[in-house]
């Protein structure tokens, strides 16, 4: 018996239903969508017929086949409609008691069904409870927009079967999807190893290292990450993000990794939640919230001066490669990480391999070390003398948790790398930073922050260390 459903229910006829009811017409499924309040069913049904059109128009599919595809909709406001769907996917606001009753309600009417929900917060243990057979519940996280954004993770709680993940997976690959595997826990997987992007972040500005501008663009540039980590709290909300920490706050009975910033209480108490009210970390009115991030300067005007960089790292090798294409004399020499220019050392600095618009510069300022990585073809920022500087912390976090994550079974390397990549838009998934930088240097990088801050939420994870062992 094939593992991919005919008939597929959706339960919620919102932004994220309304998608997923349009992945299921175009994998060839009946989709029955369900809603009880007849304005949001229809609003999500004409959204699902413009997605197909739109879609044509931009030829991701062909005329026919949106008409095909808007053929096997079919919309109700009963959820006894739902009855001889063979997988059922729960869509409704994120609120735990509404999904269990959902939950309880529909495995009634479909009691060979696998269950599905779409919670990308809730554990999904706690939901298969309330169903007549929790092990034909799973969870299908979409990422929103469904239509287009290329992942779904696929949860399994304690009380998941075999039978339910392998609909679950079928179906998402059916929808064109890269599906990841994930155990039940906060957070799943791609929104557990992506909270230092936004957790680091918000240390950084708390202990005055550099302000949320110039962290946004040292990610932006150094990192080649679309947007910033507070660009984002702003899109999405200062508030959902509040909410979600204090819930993996709750959730993990305390885990210092993923303790709420005072930072995020502050800016909700005010109102400043972001987009949605004009004034988040940045302000929002009719023109740009920030400007254009500047092109880097092209290599040039070493003169055959002297320059020494010691290791053979990744940003050694890096430097070396810059300095000889701006015209230095470029020699090996020093410890791992120092730099000499015409035998003088140079102060500090922060580069992230592999490929770094922007280096930060490491107070106080110096006009001659920004001359000379301005000369190597960076963009200098300047921020507080701190170990990791800001990208190299919150880089060698996301990796650190990624080696929790794992470590305890919660998805595979592989899947984590996905995740990031797909399902949060990184530029690389922690574990390929990780072997860029060297699991070695990232355990470093901790160390250093550690014996600055001896904070616990600094500890290495145990595979982390492993994997730094074997680095060495």
């Amino acid at each position: 018996m094939s593992a991919l459903p005919q008939r597929l229910g959706v339960v919620g006829a919102g932004t994220m239903g309304s998608g997923i009811a349009q992945l299921g017409c175009l994998a060839g499924m009946a989709t029955v969508l369900y809603d009880p309040v007849a304005e949001a069913l229809e609003r999500g049904a004409a959204s699902l017929r413009a997605g197909l059109e739109k879609g044509a128009e931009r030829g991701r599919w062909s005329a026919a086949d949106a008409e095909a595809a808007a053929a096997r909709l079919e919309t109700t406001g009963a959820l006894e409609d739902l009855a001889g769907c063979e997988l059922v996917i729960e869509a409704a606001p994120e609120r735990a008691e509404l999904k269990r009753e959902l939950f309880a309600r529909v495995s009634e009417i479909c009691p060979d069904a696998v269950l599905a929900t779409n919670t990308s917060s809730i554990p999904v243990t706690s939901l298969a409870s309330a169903a007549a057979r929790p092990e034909l519940v799973v969870g299908m996280h979409f990422f929103n927009p469904a239509p287009l954004m290329r992942l779904v993770e696929v949860i399994a709680a304690e009380q998941t079967g075999e039978r339910a993940l392998e609909v679950a997976t079928a179906t998402g690959e059916a929808m064109g999807k890269r599906v990841i595997r994930a155990t039940d826990g906060p957070g799943f997987l791609v929104n557990r190893c992506g909270r230092p992007f936004y957790g680091e972040a918000l240390r950084c500005v708390t202990e005055r290292i550099a302000t949320p501008a110039q962290v946004d663009r040292i990610c932006r540039l150094g990192g080649g990450f679309r947007m910033g980590p507070f660009e984002l709290m702003d899109l999405v909300g200062i508030d959902v993000g509040f909410e979600v920490a204090k819930s993996f706050m709750e959730l993990s009975f305390g885990e210092p990794r993923w303790r709420p910033s005072p930072l995020q209480a502050r800016m909700v108490a005010a109102g400043r939640l972001g987009r949605k009210t004009g004034r988040g970390w940045y302000e929002y009115g009719d023109g740009p919230y920030r400007p254009e991030d500047p092109e880097p300067p092209a290599p040039g005007g070493g003169e055959g001066r002297a320059l020494a960089v010691g290791g053979d790292g990744p940003v050694a090798e890096l430097l070396r490669a810059r300095g000889e294409a701006a015209g230095y004399a470029v020699t090996r020499g020093g410890a791992e990480g120092e730099v000499r220019l015409d035998g003088r050392p140079v102060g500090g600095f922060v580069l992230v391999p592999p490929e770094p618009r922007l280096v930060e510069l490491l107070g106080p300022r110096d006009e001659e070390r920004e001359r000379l990585f301005s000369s190597l073809g960076f963009v200098c920022e300047w921020v507080e003398d701190a170990p990791g500087g800001v990208l190299g912390r919150i880089v060698c976090q996301l990796v650190n948790e990624a080696c929790f994550a794992v470590g305890e079974g919660v998805g595979s390397p592989e899947d984590v790398d996905a995740g990031m990549e797909l399902g949060l838009n990184h530029p690389r998934g922690p574990m390929t930073w990780g072997r860029i930088l060297g699991f070695d240097r990232v355990l470093a990088t901790l160390d250093a922050i550690w014996q600055a801050r001896r904070e616990e939420r600094y500890r290495p994870a145990p595979l982390l260390l492993k994997l730094a062992r074997e680095a060495a």
